[in-house]
């Protein structure tokens, strides 16, 4: 089972439909579910989907010296990955993760699925759960 938070579904759509008919990938992270807001019917230790890493972002950095400095190390769980032209599968052009989303236009929920690295679909969950608020201290 993969879960993934409504309002994270939401912004990696209007993402891929905003790069239409480029593609778009990012990098997602988890946060257990006893941190969130809203996830009461999730077992506490449950991995859910809440963040995302902006593709873009690092990318003059990356160019230069061809390390991806956007991303925290070992801290992404996942990839997101859009197929404006394709099907509703893992390709084998995708970096694979430990879980791939998939999306393809009309890019609605109902367009949107989880498979794992050897591009198995899993069950997705949907939780309508908020984040905790990041500070700067």
């Amino acid at each position: 089972m993969v879960y993934v938070t409504r309002g994270l579904v939401t912004v990696l759509l209007d993402i891929a439909r905003d790069a239409e008919p480029g593609s778009v990938t990012a990098r997602l992270a988890v946060t257990d579910a006893s941190e969130l807001t809203g996830a009461d019917d999730l077992p506490p230790e449950a991995p859910v989907f809440t963040d995302f890493y902006l593709p873009d972002s690092g990318r003059s950095v990356t160019a230069v010296f061809g390390v991806d400095l956007s991303t925290p190390s070992g801290q992404t769980q996942g990839r997101f990955v859009s197929h404006p032209q394709g099907d509703l599968e893992v390709s084998r052009t995708d970096d694979l993760a430990q879980v791939v989303f998939v999306a393809v236009p009309p890019w609605g929920a109902e367009t949107l699925a989880a498979f794992d690295r050897r591009g198995r679909r899993q069950e997705l969950t949907i939780v309508d759960a908020e984040p905790p608020q990041d500070t700067i201290a």
